[in-house]
């Protein structure tokens, strides 16, 4: 499954409670895991975000650009 499908079945199955992001705010993560797609994953309170173009262990200041029920989309920033 490709990340974009899996961020369109997040969209339709939900995440409990409100989401700890928000399109268009700016957050410092650090990317902990890669997707099958490449991008770099980083979590905030436990809610994915597939920032693309980072490596695991890159501490980056990201800005969120797109957010589902269960997953978020970012680009770095800095």
């Amino acid at each position: 499954m490709s990340e974009t499908e899996s961020f369109h079945m997040a969209f339709e199955h939900g995440f409990k409670g409100k989401k700890p992001v928000e399109e268009g705010k700016e957050y410092t993560v650090t990317i902990t895991d890669i997707g099958s797609q490449g991008d770099g994953i980083a979590r905030i309170e436990g809610f994915v975000v597939f920032v693309p173009e980072t490596k695991v262990g890159q501490s980056v200041k990201i800005k969120i650009t797109r957010v589902g029920n269960k997953s978020a989309f970012a680009k770095v920033v800095e």
